[in-house]
């Protein structure tokens, strides 16, 4: 008991460090993390980098359904009912990622409430944004869903900071987010950085100015 009590259980602790049926992967990018149609029996957690999620359907076209980041959980439906992975997960960027197999997870979730409250807030706060994703895409210009999702991707509102790096994403990447040409991201990226939203060193700095595209009616 007196063990237990010197050493409570941190969530931030067991997801950047190994253990029982849990290891670090290590991906380079362009890298296939797991790929359709692959037996789903792990979770992810990603402790840097970022990893987009695809879908191909029966005719050859793939569309990107999420982008994830650090500290996001991803191939979680492999703890409910999901048998086989309905897309591909690929590294954007050199990305290291937590592996953690199905029944630890189940068993982990179970026995420490919070890392269970950590991984419940998170799967609301998704479900809430692929909602508004759908929203976006229905009612949006392609000029607000541009600015929405770089605001997303730079991870906005996580942090009470003023500015926000991105990570290296191609506008062929962006264009197939929010359904569009890369000529026309080339040219909102273009007006954005014009009117100081966006600015590009090697790197894109996403403004907190750019929420002003996202609120302008």
């Amino acid at each position: 008991m007196s063990s237990k009590r010197n050493n409570p259980f941190s969530p931030e602790v067991y997801l950047e460090s190994v253990g029982v049926s849990r290891k670090v992967g290590d991906f380079r990018k362009s890298q296939t993390i797991f790929s359709q149609g692959d037996v789903a029996d792990e979770v992810f957690y990603i402790q840097k980098g970022s990893v987009k999620f695809t879908v191909v359907n029966q005719v050859g076209k793939e569309a990107i359904v999420a982008i994830f980041g650090p500290e996001d959980f991803f191939g979680e439906a492999a703890i409910s009912s999901e048998v086989i992975r309905i897309g591909t997960a690929t590294a954007i960027v050199p990305t290291t990622v937590l592996i953690i197999g199905k029944d630890e997870m189940i068993r982990v979730l179970h026995a420490e409430h919070l890392l269970s409250d950590r991984f419940i807030i998170y799967m609301l706060a998704r479900n809430s944004r692929v909602q508004a994703d759908l929203v976006d895409q229905l009612f949006n210009s392609t000029e607000k869903r541009l600015a929405r999702t770089l605001l997303l991707l730079a991870s906005y509102g996580k942090e009470d900071q003023p500015e926000r790096v991105l990570q290296k994403v191609s506008q062929e990447t962006l264009a197939e987010m929010i359904g569009t040409t890369r000529s026309r991201v080339n040219f909102f990226m273009n007006k954005f950085r014009k009117l100081g939203f966006v600015n590009y060193d090697g790197k894109i700095t996403v403004n907190r100015s750019l929420l002003s595209v996202v609120l302008h009616d």
